[in-house]
């Protein structure tokens, strides 16, 4: 599975996702990080979005997956992976 994170640098919660995502165990998956301020298209959709979790399917199209709460459990991020592999 491959995750697709778009954040920026200095961004607490995108730094506090990325955190808890670096302790998930129980599903693996490849993490491509992406910084909005690198690409005006990616800035101009996410700008007031970030963090933003996106799923690539088999197609390499982008399926954003749901916000997930900054202040929940690393295995209620696991069971948000796991819903959607």
């Amino acid at each position: 599975m491959k995750l697709i994170l778009y954040s920026k640098q200095g961004c607490c919660l995108c730094e506090g996702l990325l955190t808890k995502l670096q302790q998930v165990k129980q599903v693996a998956f490849d993490l491509e990080i992406r910084d909005i301020t690198s690409n005006p298209d990616w800035f101009d959709r996410y700008q007031y979005e970030i963090p933003v979790l996106c799923l690539l399917n088999d197609r390499q199209q982008e399926q954003e997956l749901p916000r997930f709460s900054p202040r929940s459990p690393v295995e209620k991020l696991e069971v948000l992976l796991q819903r959607y592999c």
